[in-house]
């Protein structure tokens, strides 16, 4: 279980996160939601740290962290508990996508290459790209790359995968290949979180919806609910104009 308290950021004293609170459950599906410069993204990095929040706590499991005075071993550990997936797919131009999967783990994870090739093979295998593991990324579409992505996140086995809106630079005949493997992650019982303009998505196959604006959320609950009986006026008016909804 991940709890996160009281979670403030600011940047050139604008605020961005104004003491956001919410809970992870082993096996959830989360999916955050919300206009453009809600504070969503800012929210992902925060939890992994690519940002450091001015207040907050995060507790994983019995562990808890002050998030403004944590030290840098503890953030490490942190990290090493959790992958991230990011809008755009970040990968080495100069290495395959197997190559790619396998950089971190032997790199940060110190596995041998021969265990963290099949490690690799195992992953990329699980997106769908057993086919494909000796093509640069100049070599695969976009979708691609970023099933290449989700693989390099879920190859440490973490406990936690965040996901950055992961269909939005993606021509709209790529995203459903991308939509599939997080659907056959969220059957396998993996925990995610995952920020997204997929309404489909959520509605189908996330356990819980957040809907967040102004750094703050607005409606949090189950996605059943928060579809078919949205309790906040902001929220349906949201969903209102929002055709994938299917209020």
């Amino acid at each position: 279980m991940i709890e996160v308290k009281g979670i403030k950021k600011s940047f050139d004293k604008t605020p961005v996160l104004n003491g956001l609170s919410f809970r992870i459950n082993k096996g959830d599906v989360l999916t955050i939601i919300g206009p453009s410069g809600a504070g969503k993204t800012t929210l992902l990095r925060c939890i992994d740290f690519l940002e450091r929040a001015d207040e907050g706590t995060l507790s994983f499991d019995s562990e808890h962290f002050d998030l403004r005075n944590i030290s840098k071993n503890q953030i490490y550990e942190i990290r090493r508990r959790i992958g991230f997936v990011f809008q755009s797919h970040h990968l080495f131009n100069n290495k395959t996508a197997l190559g790619n999967v396998m950089e971190g783990l032997i790199t940060a994870r110190k596995i041998p290459g021969a265990q963290a090739e099949k490690i690799a093979k195992e992953t990329l295998d699980k997106v769908g790209l057993s086919d494909r593991y000796n093509y640069y990324p100049s070599q695969l579409s976009g979708g691609q790359q970023q099933r290449v992505g989700i693989a390099r996140a879920l190859a440490p086995k973490p406990d936690l995968l965040l996901l950055d809106e992961p269909t939005s630079a993606l021509d709209p005949e790529l995203i459903s290949e991308v939509l599939s493997v997080m659907k056959l992650l969220a059957r396998e019982g993996i925990t995610m979180v995952v920020v997204t303009h997929e309404l489909g998505f959520a509605r189908e196959v996330a356990n819980r919806v957040i809907f967040m604006e102004k750094g703050i959320i607005v409606e949090e609950a189950s996605s059943k609910e928060f579809f078919s009986v949205p309790q906040q006026e902001r929220t349906r008016q949201f969903l209102t104009r929002e055709p994938s909804a299917n209020i």
